[in-house]
């Protein structure tokens, strides 16, 4: 039996009629399918799994249903196994869903038929480390973020690959993926990244500098930022989970050893900018 899997925004009401119309079908299609526990509300009689869980089902892939926020929880689910991840808007932006609730049926169709291309997305290894010890590690879609946790300046020591480069004091220092250039990073001044570039953008969040400017290097660089003054700070990952940060932590990010495939359609990266940032409209 084929086997498909759905992860679902949280208390989205549209969702009431999306999913078991959508699960009759790929019931019809001969898909036997596995929901999470936020689809399972809106679902009577199949099997559900946590997020942490649907890689183990090995569903040929996974649809999304929600926005922005939906994909990168479940990236950092579902991203190491390399399944391929169709995401359907239903949220406000939609910059990285970009698949119209009208275009679900379509492009399951082409999904089926294997039609619908892939796209690999960079995905960040996060490693919070004190005294040499690894206390977490995450995997980003967007970014990684140390934030203090009060309105006031933190001091940083940023090294790529062991070699000191710069001491930045900011509100805040922002490790991006190409994905997430135009997320936080873009907010903060950052450039715009194509999905497809091999790079990483370190960019401070209102540097006490002009000097101070944003950042790009290769994906095969190690990116390290040890907290040195200041407050305590706030490591927030694709600003959904983390962790306390205080004085001589060490973060460490890097290009994860695999990426995020999406299926996708034909659109390109700068027709997305232009409808969903309003890119060079007045």
């Amino acid at each position: 039996m084929k086997i498909a899997a759905i992860v679902s925004k949280p208390a989205k009401p549209e969702l009431a009629a999306i999913v078991p119309e959508t699960l009759r079908w790929l019931e019809a299609r001969g898909y036997r399918v596995y929901v999470d526990q936020q689809t399972a509300v809106y679902a009577a009689h199949e099997p559900a799994v946590t997020r942490a869980e649907i890689a183990g089902c090995a569903p040929e892939f996974v649809l999304v249903l929600g926005g922005d926020g939906t994909l990168l929880s479940a990236a950092r689910a579902i991203g190491e196994s390399q399944i391929p991840v169709l995401a359907v808007n239903l949220g406000s932006l939609g910059f990285l869903t970009e698949v119209r609730l009208e275009e679900l049926y379509s492009t399951l169709e082409a999904v089926i038929a294997g039609r619908c291309p892939t796209e690999t997305r960079t995905l960040l290894d996060c490693r919070l480390l004190r005294d040499g010890r690894e206390l977490a590690r995450y995997q980003a879609l967007n970014d990684a973020v140390i934030k203090s946790t009060v309105a006031r300046l933190l001091g940083f020591d940023l090294c790529l690959n062991g070699d000191a480069v710069v001491e930045y004091q900011a509100d805040g220092i922002i490790i991006s993926t190409p994905t997430g250039s135009t997320a936080y990073s873009l907010a903060a001044g950052g450039p715009v990244l194509m999905p497809s570039v091999d790079a990483l953008v370190i960019t401070p969040i209102c540097p006490h500098s002009l000097t101070h400017r944003p950042l790009v290097v290769g994906d095969d660089i190690v990116v390290s930022v040890r907290l040195k003054s200041g407050a305590d700070g706030m490591l927030s990952v694709d600003g959904q989970v983390g962790m306390a940060v205080m004085q001589g932590d060490e973060i460490v990010c890097r290009k994860a050893a695999y990426g995020l495939k999406i299926l996708r359609m034909q659109r390109s990266f700068f027709d997305i900018l232009r409808n969903k940032l309003r890119w060079g409209q007045r």
